[in-house]
């Protein structure tokens, strides 16, 4: 249970978009690394449109898609821009934890 507290409260010290934004790569300040695609990011986003394509059993992205654009939201996620145009999704450091442990 303990080390699970840690993965939650656990926050990034770099992060770093990697091969022309083919890839996310996030140190976290307890020492684990992750390392993310840009098309399991896109394709795992919570935005509205993302979800909704999920539930209908739509491709939410193609694979060739990469992250253009990182910015901060409050001290608890970031927005991603990808290059399909999408730029809705909040990804907070706990889903990106989840993610990478996926």
């Amino acid at each position: 249970m303990v080390a699970a507290m840690t993965q939650d409260l656990s926050h990034p010290s770099q992060l770093k978009l990697v091969c022309a934004g083919e890839r996310l790569e996030i140190e976290w300040d307890d020492g684990g690394r992750s390392a993310l695609s840009a098309a399991r990011l896109r394709a795992a986003s919570r935005s509205a449109g993302a979800v909704s394509a999920r539930i209908a059993g739509r491709p939410a992205t193609a694979s060739a898609v990469t992250i253009t654009d990182i910015e901060p939201v409050g001290a608890y996620a970031v927005r991603l821009f990808f290059s399909d145009g999408h730029d809705r999704g909040i990804f907070p450091w706990r889903y990106l934890r989840e993610l990478s442990a996926a």
